[in-house]
């Protein structure tokens, strides 16, 4: 059983990585932030936090957070093993995370605060199917339109350069000590978030020494 953490600023890539991670490990992907968009489109009393959260460009609170993963994981539908992203993402998150479990190994995506920038604020969403566009690397077909439903494509409430900013600088105030706990069990590798999405994940699977990945499948 493999038991993976992922991590870096937003944008880096961490979502993408781990569902590649999982493809053929037969790995449960849980992703924290897919969670708190579920309830955001079921309007769900924590759909209605996240959203106040959002909208005031700050993360949701550590309890909220801590609750969430914690009742996910107690599915136990990870035979095995997962792999996480988006937690945790404070010092209290971290020593609840490895108080509970034993970690194989934090995947660190190293991404410059400019390509942060460059990332983020191209990002568009798709609120009818939640399919997620980077005019970047990841254009719709149709300007503004979703491939899948051909519904609008918006910009996320909390993709705003004053959002993004305050969510730069709790990141590197919060999350990245929490970096500095997991190098003590020396479980953390960092890799270079810059490069094409395939250079990343092949260096993450020889830095944790699986079988090398192919983009054909």
């Amino acid at each position: 059983m493999r038991k993976y953490v992922i991590m870096g600023v937003q944008g880096s890539g961490k979502g993408t990585q781990a569902k590649m991670l999982r493809e053929d490990l037969d790995l449960v992907h849980i992703s924290v932030g897919d969670i708190f968009r579920w309830h955001v489109r079921q309007h769900t009393k924590i759909g209605a936090q996240v959203k106040r959260a959002m909208a005031a460009g700050e993360l949701v609170g550590d309890d909220l957070v801590a609750e969430v993963v914690r009742r996910r994981l107690g599915i136990h539908d990870w035979n095995y093993g997962f792999v996480i992203d988006g937690f945790p993402r404070n010092g209290r998150q971290a020593e609840f995370f490895m108080e509970s479990y034993d970690i194989d190994a934090v995947i660190h995506l190293e991404l410059p605060d400019d390509e942060v920038r460059r990332r983020v604020l191209s990002r568009r969403l798709c609120p009818n199917c939640g399919m997620d566009y980077n005019l970047i690397a990841d254009r719709p077909e149709v300007e503004g339109r979703c491939d899948i439903c051909g519904h609008g494509l918006i910009t996320r409430a909390d993709d705003t350069p004053e959002a993004l900013e305050a969510r730069l600088t709790d990141y590197h105030e919060k999350t990245r000590p929490v970096l500095e706990l997991f190098r003590r069990k020396e479980v953390v590798h960092d890799v270079d978030g810059r490069p094409p999405v395939d250079e990343v994940q092949s260096a993450i699977r020889k830095t944790l020494g699986l079988s090398g990945y192919r983009a054909d499948g």
